[in-house]
């Protein structure tokens, strides 16, 4: 087995405080060696902390000229390490301001070494009485996206605390991201690929948490959740296309026939809503398996899975269009509000059917 002491520290820094020397000593004391300290555009002002950390700690310091962010400085350790430690199993992360413990990063270390095919995430007590308020349902509401949304399910999204594997590492180096939302990114990208191993950690604030923090509420997370928005305009626009298509086909009925009722109302009404189907499950389908799940599953696979799905959503929704304009609505284009409605709900149970079944890797 790899000596886990032999695993590399990743810590991206800016504008660091005395807290990141403090914690580089302790590190030093614990018996870490190999310390990759990232100073990601601090400026001249911030040097001499910097130095110390390499003449008096030894740690190896890679310098950004300008601030790039979290994102960029990760990417720019990660291929250090590759460099200089290929046979390394990965490399831990951890913040620059004193809220991971040295017993923590090194029992992460060993953590690396047994499970050199896990991504490990330190995850802390969000009950505890010291956490902010703002980090607690941040991270509450940002768990609750990860699970509806992307099927990962983790209870800490926004530690800094992580183990990364060497191969993963290599695949993040080409994922998007460049600040904050590089996290969120990386959880994203272990779907299908690797196993999430959660190992609590001590759960440390201090009063200067809110002062010193670099992450900066609204701005970042309107990163992290635009890498939601792609999740959501496929099927939102295949709606629209859809909707647009069977108002179309509707009106151009009305030019052939001649107020439809009864039982050729109805025939009406599902023969436009499946027209309208086939064109919009056909973008739907590109969409969401080049753009929106960059499916690794087989592609002819995925393609009779999503046919049958969208066969079944199409029957679904023009019987339960069709029943409902028949039973509740008189003639008069209560059509179109019905099948909004309608394929609302469906929208959220296909979403979910899609990311498990139709687009998800087979072992």
């Amino acid at each position: 087995m790899v000596d886990f002491k032999a695993v590399p520290v990743i810590i991206p820094s800016l504008e660091p405080d005395e807290r990141l020397p403090l914690l580089l000593g302790q590190m030093k004391e614990a018996g870490i060696e190999n310390i990759v300290l990232v100073d990601d555009g601090s400026g001249p002002e911030y040097a001499p902390v910097f130095r110390q950390a390499e003449q008096e700690w030894g740690c190896v310091v890679l310098r950004h000229a300008v601030n790039l962010g979290k994102g960029r400085a990760l990417k720019t350790a990660f291929n250090f390490c590759l460099n200089t430690w290929p046979d390394a199993p990965g490399a831990i992360t951890a913040d620059s301001d004193g809220q991971h413990s040295p017993a923590d990063i090194l029992r992460f270390m060993q953590a690396m070494a047994e499970h050199p095919d896990s991504l490990l995430l330190g995850c802390r007590d969000f009950d505890d009485a010291g956490v902010p308020f703002k980090s607690r349902w941040g991270n509450k509401i940002t768990c609750f996206m990860f699970r509806a949304l992307c099927g990962v399910s983790v209870s800490d999204t926004q530690t800094g605390l992580r183990g990364v594997p060497t191969s993963f590492m290599k695949r993040l180096m080409n994922v998007p991201g460049e600040r904050f939302e590089f996290e969120s990114n990386m959880l994203i990208e272990t779907r299908d690929r690797l196993p999430i191993l959660e190992l609590p950690i001590q759960t440390i604030y201090d009063s200067k948490e809110n002062h010193t923090s670099h992450f900066h509420p609204l701005r970042d997370s309107a990163r992290i959740y635009a890498i939601f928005g792609k999740f959501l305009f496929s099927s939102l626009s295949s709606s629209v296309l859809d909707l647009a298509l069977f108002s179309l086909f509707l009106l151009l009925s009305g030019l052939f026939v001649a107020d439809p009722s009864g039982t050729g109302r109805i025939l009406l009404v599902f023969v436009c809503t499946a027209l309208a189907r086939l064109f919009s499950a056909s973008y739907n389908y590109y969409m969401n398996h080049r753009v929106v799940f960059h499916s690794q599953a087989d592609h002819k696979r995925a393609a009779v899975r999503y046919v049958v799905l969208a066969a079944a959503q199409m029957l679904a929704s023009a019987g339960l269009v069709s029943l409902i304009t028949s039973l509740l609505c008189p003639p008069g284009g209560w059509e179109i509000a019905i099948k909004a409605v309608v394929d609302i709900v469906l929208f959220f149970i296909s979403f979910q059917i899609q990311r498990e079944f139709v687009y998800k890797k087979t072992a």
